[in-house]
Formats: C-alpha cells, sequence, structure tokens
C-alpha cells in the first residue's frame, strides 16, 4: 500500500499493515451442521428444562377442561359410547368371540387404549403448527412440544383405566397377580404413541396435506389391531405377520394382565423392538428437520 505526503521535502513512502496471523485461523472456529445419525440426544438439556414439559402439559389440561360443563368426563364418555355401539354391534348381532370375556368390558378394555392411541397422535401430529408463537419465539427443546400433547392425554387415559374398576366387580372377573403388568403396557403404548406423534409432527410441518390424511390412517389402524374383535380368530400363518404391528400386543398383553389370561412374551418382545425402532427413526428425523420449523410453521 503507498501514501504521499504532499509539500516541501514530501517523499514517497511505503506502509506495510502488519496483521497478525494468529488473529485469521485458517480453519472455521465454530461448524454449523445437521447432526449425525448416532449423535445422542442432549438428556442433560432435557433434564434442565423439565420443568418446562410441565409447564405445557398443564397448561393444555387447563385449556381443556376450562368452561367445560362435564369436564374430565368427555374422557370417558367417549369410550363408553363407543363400547355401547360395538357390543349391539359385533358382540350381540355379528356374535365376535372375546376369549371367554363378557363382550363389553372386553372391548372398553382395548377401547381406552385405542383412544388414547387416537386422541394422542392427532394432538401431538398439529402441535408443532399448532404452538407457532412457542416455536419461532422460545428456546426450549422442542421435542417437549409433541410429548407435552402425549402427556395431557396419559391423564386422560388414567381416568378412563379407572373406570374399569366398576366392570371388573359387576361381571366378577377374577383379577391375578398379572394385574401389576399393566403399568408396563401403559408405558410401552406411551413409547408407541410418542414415536408416531414426533414422526407425524415432522411431517405436518412440512407437509400439511398430513392433516387430511391421519384421521384415515388411524381409521385403519384401528381395523388391522384386535381392538372389537381378538385377534385368536386370525390363522395361526398370519399371526406372525400380524404381530408386526406393535399395537396388537399391546392391547393382547394389556386384556391378559387384566382378565388374568397368558401373556405372549414373544409377541411383546417383537412389538418392543419395532417400538424402539420406530422411536430412533422419528427421533432422529426430527432433528434433522428441527432447524427449519420455524421458517416452515
Amino acid at each position: 500500500m503507498r501514501a504521499s505526503v504532499n509539500g516541501a521535502g514530501a517523499a514517497l513512502t511505503e506502509v506495510t499493515p502488519q496483521q497478525p496471523r494468529e488473529l485469521v485461523p485458517g480453519q472455521p472456529v465454530i461448524k454449523i451442521r445437521p447432526p449425525k445419525f448416532w449423535e445422542a440426544v442432549d438428556f442433560t438439556e432435557m433434564w434442565t428444562q423439565r420443568e418446562v414439559l410441565y409447564f405445557l402439559i398443564w397448561r393444555d389440561l387447563k385449556a381443556r377442561y376450562k368452561q367445560t360443563f362435564m369436564g374430565a368426563a368427555w374422557v370417558v364418555l367417549q369410550p363408553l359410547l363407543v363400547t355401547l355401539v360395538f357390543t349391539i354391534i359385533f358382540g350381540r348381532l355379528m356374535k365376535v368371540p372375546s376369549d371367554g370375556v363378557p363382550y363389553p368390558i372386553f372391548t372398553y378394555a382395548a377401547l381406552v387404549i385405542w383412544t388414547f392411541v387416537s386422541n394422542a397422535v392427532l394432538s401431538s401430529t398439529y402441535s408443532l403448527v399448532t404452538d407457532t408463537q412457542i416455536i419461532t419465539r422460545v428456546y426450549l427443546c422442542r421435542l417437549f412440544v409433541p410429548a407435552a400433547a402425549i402427556g395431557v392425554r396419559v391423564v386422560d387415559l388414567l381416568v378412563a383405566s379407572a373406570l374399569l374398576i366398576g366392570p371388573l366387580i359387576y361381571y366378577r372377573v377374577r383379577i391375578g397377580p398379572q394385574i401389576l403388568l399393566l403399568p408396563l403396557f401403559v408405558l410401552h403404548v406411551t413409547i408407541l404413541v410418542l414415536a408416531v406423534g414426533i414422526t407425524g409432527a415432522c411431517l405436518n410441518v412440512r407437509f400439511r396435506d398430513v392433516g387430511t390424511v391421519l384421521p384415515i390412517f388411524l381409521q385403519v389402524w384401528m381395523f388391522v389391531s384386535p381392538v372389537v374383535y381378538s385377534s385368536s380368530i386370525l390363522p395361526e400363518r398370519y399371526r406372525a405377520l400380524y404381530g408386526l404391528n406393535p399395537l396388537v400386543a399391546v392391547l393382547n398383553g394389556f386384556r391378559a394382565a387384566l382378565f388374568n389370561q397368558p401373556i405372549s412374551w414373544a409377541q411383546v418382545g417383537v412389538s418392543a423392538a419395532v417400538t424402539l425402532l420406530l422411536l430412533v427413526i422419528s427421533i432422529h428425523l426430527f432433528r434433522k428437520i428441527e432447524s427449519s420449523f420455524a421458517d416452515e410453521v
């Protein structure tokens, strides 16, 4: 770089600015990149922000029951009314077998689980689009948004399950020690719903027609699961393929634990493996496209 000085005795001088090399690193200090498939979820961050999850669940619970006349009774009425319809059609008219259990309680036990699955998948799928203000303005673990929607439905599941006590006494169902396994199947179905809900939430952000397809998917899923019928009516050669539906083992196991019947642990193992695989895939998909949520919601 050259500079000239005007006036008497002016001379041209060469000025060479000296800049320390260490101020310009050869490699970038921070690299922004999508997470790798094998990188684990930051559980420390999730634990630190756990109160956010509690707040979201409590907020949704209050919003659902605020200014309602019947409150939590709606949680029980839905499976009860559907049980009444299915009992008349499938239990009385079509004589669908129910493994020696009275058909009304046989169906209600499955509908409690299915109602939770259906409502939780729907609410978690729409959660990211519904909570746009949170996604775009607040920094938090965004997995908490669909997880909170599912947490609200877990409360509904517990309330609806409590109503099973009355029919069990009325029909004099023999209770065995297997009833202690009920929380295991509730946990199983919660993880399954979390996997499906996270996937649905991701896809719904990018493709809004997922909201149109989802009710159809849930309707098909109900009829390929043993909700209104027993899986024992299927031919033996199809049961292995049928068991790949993870909800089959959950419904059969929940009924078996409730009615003191044998549990197919092989079927439960296959269902657990499929559920965990779905969960890993859903979390990977979520983290892969999480950075674009604020732009697309």
